[in-house]
Protein backbone atom coordinates (compact mmCIF):
# COMPACT_ATOMS: atom_id res chain seq x y z
CA UNK A 1 0.00 0.00 0.00
CA UNK A 2 0.69 3.64 -0.14
CA UNK A 3 1.89 4.41 3.70
CA UNK A 4 4.31 1.41 3.44
CA UNK A 5 6.05 2.18 0.14
CA UNK A 6 5.94 5.94 1.56
CA UNK A 7 7.35 4.80 4.88
CA UNK A 8 10.24 2.45 2.94
CA UNK A 9 11.13 5.49 1.16
CA UNK A 10 11.07 7.66 3.93
CA UNK A 11 13.40 5.72 6.09
CA UNK A 12 16.00 3.93 3.79
CA UNK A 13 17.63 1.25 6.02
CA UNK A 14 16.16 2.35 9.00
CA UNK A 15 12.52 -0.18 8.75
CA UNK A 16 11.72 -2.08 5.49
CA UNK A 17 8.34 -2.92 6.81
CA UNK A 18 6.51 -4.48 9.36
CA UNK A 19 7.62 -8.27 8.50
CA UNK A 20 11.25 -7.15 9.41
CA UNK A 21 10.20 -6.45 12.98
CA UNK A 22 9.93 -10.20 13.30
CA UNK A 23 6.71 -13.15 14.09
CA UNK A 24 6.99 -11.76 17.71
CA UNK A 25 6.60 -8.05 16.84
CA UNK A 26 3.34 -8.72 14.18
CA UNK A 27 1.56 -11.00 16.74
CA UNK A 28 2.04 -8.29 19.67
CA UNK A 29 0.78 -5.61 17.40
CA UNK A 30 -2.25 -8.25 16.34
CA UNK A 31 -2.95 -8.82 19.73
CA UNK A 32 -2.90 -4.68 20.37
CA UNK A 33 -5.20 -4.00 17.57
CA UNK A 34 -7.78 -6.46 18.98
CA UNK A 35 -7.43 -4.41 22.23
CA UNK A 36 -8.00 -1.43 20.45
CA UNK A 37 -10.94 -2.42 18.62
CA UNK A 38 -12.72 -3.37 22.20
CA UNK A 39 -11.39 -0.26 23.36
CA UNK A 40 -12.46 1.96 20.79
CA UNK A 41 -16.21 0.51 20.75
CA UNK A 42 -15.94 1.24 24.77
CA UNK A 43 -15.26 5.18 24.41
CA UNK A 44 -18.01 5.02 21.75
CA UNK A 45 -20.30 3.33 24.22
CA UNK A 46 -19.33 5.73 27.05
CA UNK A 47 -19.90 8.95 24.85
CA UNK A 48 -23.20 7.72 23.62
CA UNK A 49 -24.23 6.81 27.78
CA UNK A 50 -22.73 10.25 28.72
CA UNK A 51 -24.73 12.12 26.15
CA UNK A 52 -28.16 9.66 26.70
CA UNK A 53 -27.52 10.94 30.64
CA UNK A 54 -27.00 14.70 29.70
CA UNK A 55 -30.34 14.42 27.36
CA UNK A 56 -32.30 12.68 29.70
CA UNK A 57 -31.18 14.97 32.64
CA UNK A 58 -32.10 18.01 31.26
CA UNK A 59 -35.87 16.62 29.70
CA UNK A 60 -36.71 15.23 33.07
CA UNK A 61 -35.78 18.50 34.99
CA UNK A 62 -37.05 21.07 31.91
CA UNK A 63 -39.99 18.98 31.26
CA UNK A 64 -40.99 16.99 33.96
CA UNK A 65 -39.65 19.38 37.09
CA UNK A 66 -38.02 16.12 38.14
CA UNK A 67 -34.26 16.00 39.03
CA UNK A 68 -32.15 12.27 37.99
CA UNK A 69 -29.98 12.74 41.28
CA UNK A 70 -27.61 9.86 40.13
CA UNK A 71 -27.25 11.16 36.19
CA UNK A 72 -24.93 14.00 36.74
CA UNK A 73 -22.59 11.82 38.08
CA UNK A 74 -22.91 8.74 35.72
CA UNK A 75 -22.34 11.40 33.40
CA UNK A 76 -19.18 12.64 34.85
CA UNK A 77 -18.04 9.02 35.42
CA UNK A 78 -18.75 8.40 32.21
CA UNK A 79 -17.02 11.08 30.39
CA UNK A 80 -13.91 10.45 32.41
CA UNK A 81 -13.65 6.11 31.32
CA UNK A 82 -14.43 7.81 27.51
CA UNK A 83 -11.43 10.39 27.85
CA UNK A 84 -9.45 7.96 29.32
CA UNK A 85 -9.39 5.20 27.08
CA UNK A 86 -8.93 7.20 24.37
CA UNK A 87 -5.34 8.32 25.50
CA UNK A 88 -3.64 5.13 23.71
CA UNK A 89 -5.44 5.59 20.98
CA UNK A 90 -3.78 9.10 20.86
CA UNK A 91 -0.56 7.35 21.41
CA UNK A 92 -0.55 4.74 18.81
CA UNK A 93 -1.73 7.13 16.34
CA UNK A 94 0.92 10.41 17.14
CA UNK A 95 -1.65 12.63 17.87
CA UNK A 96 -0.55 14.17 21.00
CA UNK A 97 0.64 17.33 21.01
CA UNK A 98 4.40 17.09 20.94
CA UNK A 99 7.34 20.13 20.05
CA UNK A 100 9.60 19.10 17.41
CA UNK A 101 11.30 22.07 16.84
CA UNK A 102 14.85 21.00 17.49
CA UNK A 103 14.80 17.50 16.27
CA UNK A 104 13.53 18.11 12.97
CA UNK A 105 16.81 19.90 12.71
CA UNK A 106 18.43 16.52 13.55
CA UNK A 107 19.40 13.42 10.91
CA UNK A 108 16.78 10.53 10.13
CA UNK A 109 18.95 8.10 12.17
CA UNK A 110 19.26 10.70 15.36
CA UNK A 111 15.07 11.24 15.00
CA UNK A 112 14.88 7.64 14.84
CA UNK A 113 16.82 7.29 18.04
CA UNK A 114 15.12 10.18 19.74
CA UNK A 115 11.54 8.91 18.88
CA UNK A 116 12.74 5.44 20.81
CA UNK A 117 13.76 7.17 23.48
CA UNK A 118 11.13 9.36 23.78
CA UNK A 119 8.66 5.88 23.81
CA UNK A 120 10.82 4.53 26.42
CA UNK A 121 10.61 7.68 29.11
CA UNK A 122 6.75 7.48 28.38
CA UNK A 123 6.56 3.57 29.40
CA UNK A 124 8.22 4.53 32.27
CA UNK A 125 6.22 7.29 33.01
CA UNK A 126 3.09 4.83 32.26
CA UNK A 127 4.61 2.34 34.54
CA UNK A 128 5.05 4.60 37.38
CA UNK A 129 1.09 5.96 37.01
CA UNK A 130 -0.05 2.25 36.74
CA UNK A 131 1.88 1.33 40.13
CA UNK A 132 0.79 4.56 41.58
CA UNK A 133 -2.48 3.77 40.35
CA UNK A 134 -2.96 0.92 42.24
CA UNK A 135 -2.18 2.21 45.54
CA UNK A 136 -4.76 5.44 45.10
CA UNK A 137 -7.40 2.34 43.74
CA UNK A 138 -6.53 0.05 47.15
CA UNK A 139 -6.75 2.80 49.46
CA UNK A 140 -9.84 4.66 47.89
CA UNK A 141 -11.79 1.31 47.09
CA UNK A 142 -13.84 1.09 50.67
CA UNK A 143 -15.63 4.98 49.87
CA UNK A 144 -18.43 4.95 47.81
CA UNK A 145 -20.05 7.40 45.32
CA UNK A 146 -22.37 10.11 46.76
CA UNK A 147 -25.30 9.35 44.66
CA UNK A 148 -24.40 5.82 43.40
CA UNK A 149 -23.66 2.57 45.44
CA UNK A 150 -20.22 2.33 43.59
CA UNK A 151 -16.97 2.32 44.78
CA UNK A 152 -15.64 5.84 44.24
CA UNK A 153 -12.57 3.73 42.88
CA UNK A 154 -13.77 3.07 39.71
CA UNK A 155 -12.42 6.89 38.54
CA UNK A 156 -8.76 5.56 39.38
CA UNK A 157 -9.53 1.91 37.46
CA UNK A 158 -9.98 4.37 34.49
CA UNK A 159 -6.48 5.75 34.86
CA UNK A 160 -5.37 2.16 35.41
CA UNK A 161 -6.11 1.09 32.70
CA UNK A 162 -5.48 3.73 30.48
CA UNK A 163 -1.88 3.82 31.72
CA UNK A 164 -1.41 0.19 31.20
CA UNK A 165 -3.15 0.14 27.73
CA UNK A 166 -0.62 3.12 26.99
CA UNK A 167 2.26 1.16 28.14
CA UNK A 168 1.50 -1.27 25.77
CA UNK A 169 1.70 1.46 23.02
CA UNK A 170 4.69 2.67 24.34
CA UNK A 171 6.42 -0.65 24.70
CA UNK A 172 5.52 -1.39 20.70
CA UNK A 173 6.72 1.95 20.11
CA UNK A 174 9.92 1.47 21.07
CA UNK A 175 10.44 -2.20 19.84
CA UNK A 176 9.00 -1.24 16.38
CA UNK A 177 9.55 2.02 16.26
CA UNK A 178 9.18 3.42 12.69
CA UNK A 179 7.38 0.30 11.81
CA UNK A 180 3.99 1.04 14.30
CA UNK A 181 2.87 3.97 13.43
CA UNK A 182 1.76 5.35 9.89
CA UNK A 183 3.78 8.65 8.99
CA UNK A 184 2.12 11.87 8.49
CA UNK A 185 1.29 13.38 5.60
CA UNK A 186 4.04 15.93 5.97
CA UNK A 187 6.71 13.09 6.57
CA UNK A 188 5.87 11.35 3.20
CA UNK A 189 6.19 15.01 1.42
CA UNK A 190 9.82 15.47 2.48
Amino acid sequence: DSIERGRREMNGDLAKGPADAGPAFLRARSWLDRLDRVSRWAVIAAMAAMTLLVVSQVVFRYAFSQSLDWSEEMARLTFVWAMFLAVPHGIRHGVHVGIDALVVCFSRRVQHGLYRLSAVLGGVLMAVVVWYGIEVTIYTWPELMPTLPVTAAVYYIAILVAAGHSLLHLILLAWGCLLYTSPSPRDLST
